[in-house]
């Protein structure tokens, strides 16, 4: 293995012993001119500390790999990660009449930038560096060898930014190792069935890290009048409906997403022309629903990401704090409001904070009845924050 050494800026050593994953392009003493993806060795006084992939393209211009001098990144040590990931995701999580879920969370698993979902089969990976573009045959293989019952690996497209939170996604997919997937992929979580866009849809077609708030709100939306905003292909209107739901509104931009939510309660046996389907700007509604008296028992607001970059944090908060004040105008009294956040910028007591300030506004006391974060299939290892970005509260009004 051809390694290049590269020395750190003095004192930042500590940061990776204690398991910190990045290296920013000022923490390194020099800037090579090295390709994407070349393993290199990070030391301090000429003494190792750790091992990555290199990125010339991003600000974090190496990701670490591993701090043993003795671990070779080759294709048995990119295995043998993959293997854990999956070992620890059959032992972590509940997998009953449910066949999806996230195999690699990129730094969470030890392998920084990768993700792959897995959904019935079909693994879906995206590549969050441009370092990773050499070892997507590694990658390949390794989930050939470690997944049993692999179908297929579809390929989405990888970025090469780090000045944004998450790419939008939207990137074509292509098979990259067996059978054709379908168009939509059927997947079953908690013995729903939901359709999947793997080739195109959002990130990798679904959002996995909700699996558990979905499956909660099935038990929460039982006689209630819902409104589900930014509800993409209806996941927590699903569960709502199919937890006795007297009513669901499902709201969002996305006319295909729209159209893949009316489809999705088709396939749960749910009679879609008894609920409400709007592809329309969720704050015009809210906004039209205030002015018609229109109430809700339970209200969820799922948005995108607010803050994509560190400069947009503030306006990010003054968002969720707007869009949860609007919501609660519209909720009736000892109603719930299902709130979450993805912006990895804005912390948990940031985002709290928003919330707390939105019922201030709208008169509204709240009380916390639910505080949740990522499921294990998503994990943050302790050394790294920034890999906690998942804020999920269900607040009532008291």
């Amino acid at each position: 293995m051809n390694v290049v050494k590269l020395e750190l800026a003095r004192g930042l050593g500590r940061h990776l012993r204690a398991g910190h994953p990045w290296v920013f392009r000022k923490a390194l003493e020099h800037v090579p001119r090295i390709p994407a993806g070349s393993v290199v060795d990070l030391t301090e006084n000429g003494k190792f500390v750790a091992r990555g992939y290199y990125d010339p393209h991003s600000a974090i211009a190496v990701r670490v790999l591993t701090r043993d001098p003795r671990d070779t990144v080759d294709a048995g040590f990119i295995t043998r990660r993959v293997r854990q990931a999956l070992s620890e995701r059959t032992a972590l999580i509940d997998l009953t009449d449910t066949d999806s879920y996230r195999l690699i969370h990129g730094e969470g698993d030890g392998l920084p930038g990768v993700v792959v979902d897995l959904y019935a089969g079909w693994a879906v990976m995206k590549l969050y560096s441009a370092g990773l573009t050499p070892y997507r045959p590694l990658l390949i293989e390794a989930l050939k060898a470690g997944v049993p019952g692999l179908k297929g690996i579809i390929g989405r497209d990888e970025v090469g930014r780090d000045d944004v939170d998450e790419d939008e996604g939207r990137g074509s997919g292509k098979m990259l190792y067996g059978q054709e997937a379908p168009e939509l992929i059927p997947i079953r979580e908690r013995g729903a069935t939901f359709l999947v866009d793997a080739w195109k849809g959002q990130k990798t077609g679904f959002f996995l890290d909700q699996r558990e708030n979905r499956y909660l709100i099935r038990r929460l939306g039982k006689g209630r009048d819902v409104l589900n905003c930014f509800s993409f292909s209806g996941g927590f209107s699903v569960n709502a409906a199919l937890g006795g739901a007297h009513s669901v509104f499902s709201v969002d931009q996305d006319p295909d997403a729209i159209a893949l939510a009316r489809e999705n309660f088709t396939r749960n046996g749910i009679a879609a022309e008894k609920h409400d389907f709007l592809a329309a700007d969720v704050f015009k509604i809210i906004q039209s629903f205030k002015e018609e008296g229109r109430t809700f028992d339970l209200i969820i607001l799922d948005p995108p990401a607010f803050a994509k970059t560190q400069r947009a944090v503030q306006a990010a908060i003054d968002g969720y704090a707007s869009l949860n004040r609007q919501a609660l105008a519209i909720l009736r009294p000892g109603g719930l409001l299902a709130t979450a956040s993805c912006s990895a910028r804005v912390t948990p007591d940031d985002f709290m904070g928003a919330v707390r300030e939105a019922g201030f506004k709208a008169g509204v006391d709240l009380a916390l009845v639910e505080e949740r974060y990522q499921p294990p299939d998503h994990p943050v290892r302790l050394q790294f924050p920034e890999g906690k970005y998942l804020k999920f509260y269900v607040l009532q009004s008291v």
